[in-house]
């Protein structure tokens, strides 16, 4: 396995043509117990849906908390279209956590009008379209959806903002394959060719459709930033194959 990791670690980053829209520079975060990334160096284009993986423990989600600001990293930096991570990044940085952190007592309706009144680059009438092309009142209660609907309703509200990077941790788990394509759908339809989309998750298997590239994490360390299109053609297999073979235990 070390041999592989090796291997992959030597495949060169991707180039875009234009200015990167994130930059992570010799990024490292220290827990008391444990090493959470290691040394991690990455640039990554606009116009590009990413695929962060790795197996549980890899440093997939500390990484999309410190982009988001929500962690402060050890070593290193971060800079979104040239910011450090604060306020004008929050700007233009969406964020979909990992588990549900919207008020359950809300209904529809009170969340659309408090991301409208959060964010200056939210479309209160793109959300309602894809809400109401799911059968999704603006009267219903949080609390009394199902978990595949609530994971719908909080991708609709992440993907209905003009930002120029989307972080979506874990966006297609726990949900049934029909919920899955209809969020996978709405990630390609909904994102501006001028943003990036990071989508952490270990269902590879069924994003590898949409991913541009992706970026291999082992313990904290970037072991491979490839295009999916150099994968298949240099490695002569599917992503998921290669990540099962990097990564067999």
């Amino acid at each position: 396995m070390n041999e592989q990791l090796e291997q992959t670690a030597q495949i060169p980053q991707v180039q875009g043509e234009h200015a990167p829209i994130l930059v992570c520079e010799h990024l490292s975060k220290f827990y008391p117990q444990c090493l959470a990334l290691n040394d991690l160096s990455l640039s990554l284009q606009p116009g590009r849906i990413v695929g962060l993986l790795g197996p549980n423990g890899s440093g997939k989600t500390t990484l999309i908390k410190l982009i988001n600001g929500l962690l402060t990293p050890t070593n290193g930096q971060i800079t979104i279209s040239g910011m450090k991570p604060g306020p004008e990044t929050k700007a233009i940085v969406s964020y979909l956590p990992d588990r549900n952190s919207l008020p359950e007592w809300m209904t529809t309706e009170e969340l659309l009008h408090f991301f409208a009144d959060f964010y200056a680059d939210f479309d209160i009438g793109k959300a309602r379209e894809m809400l109401q092309h799911l059968h999704i009142t603006e009267k219903m209660r949080l609390k009394t959806m199902s978990k595949g609907t609530k994971e719908k309703v909080q991708l609709i509200l992440t993907m209905s903002r003009a930002a120029k990077l989307y972080l979506l941790d874990e966006p297609i788990g726990g949900v049934d394959p029909a919920a899955r394509d209809y969020i996978l759908e709405t990630i390609i339809s909904n994102y501006s060719k001028d943003a990036c989309v990071i989508i952490s998750t270990h269902l590879i298997a069924d994003i590898e459709k949409i991913l541009d590239e992706v970026l291999f994490l082992n313990s904290g360390v970037l072991v491979m930033q490839s295009s999916v299109d150099d994968i298949r053609e240099k490695e002569g297999k599917s992503v998921d194959a290669l990540f099962r073979e990097v990564f067999r235990c």
